[in-house]
């Protein structure tokens, strides 16, 4: 999806904690497209610390999580996290970050738990996987600082600054509720 001949690209960073099937740290790269109307998400690059939700992700969604190391400092305030890939073919060193985010919370724009729709299209060669999820949480503004290494495979998002942030705190997700594979 393009506006004004720019491409609309979201990162994010999510810490899915103790309490849910699987605990471990994720950041991604989703890209927003339309079809017959209606707003649906790709995942070409995802990381996770986690060989459990690399492997289900693979197999049930067709989402190609890869391993990575997570570094993550939380207080009251803010939140600030690092990733280096696990990949020793990688062009940048395995301890030099890939990935950093520096935020602050900010203040709830719309107050209570929100449930946003989150329908995930993949496609690998032989099949395709729509898995419609969806995210409750409450949504705060974000002033955040990402940093992207030129040498690694986020190379193309080094130097851009994001057109918004926010962040969903509290938050739980549901995935695939309704699947279809074809």
């Amino acid at each position: 999806m393009t506006i004004g001949g720019r491409a609309i690209v979201g990162v994010g960073f999510a810490n899915y904690s103790h309490g849910g099937a699987l605990h471990y740290d994720e950041f991604l790269v989703a890209v927003p497209s339309v079809r017959a109307g209606r707003l649906r998400y790709t995942i070409p690059q995802i990381w996770v610390d986690s060989a459990a939700s690399r492997q289900g992700a693979r197999d049930l969604w067709a989402i190609p999580k890869q391993l990575a190391t997570f570094n993550r400092t939380v207080s009251p305030s803010g939140v600030f996290t690092t990733m280096t890939l696990n990949d020793p073919t990688a062009t940048i060193p395995g301890d030099q970050p890939v990935a950093t985010l520096t935020a602050r919370f900010g203040r709830t724009r719309v107050p209570g738990m929100r449930k946003m729709a989150l329908p995930i299209v993949q496609a690998e060669p032989g099949r395709r996987v729509l898995s419609h999820n969806f995210l409750i949480g409450r949504m705060t503004t974000l002033s955040a600082t990402w940093t992207f290494s030129p040498e690694s495979p986020l190379a193309y998002l080094a130097g851009h600054k994001p057109f918004a942030s926010f962040a969903v705190r509290d938050a739980a997700v549901v995935f695939g509720m309704d699947v279809k594979r074809s």
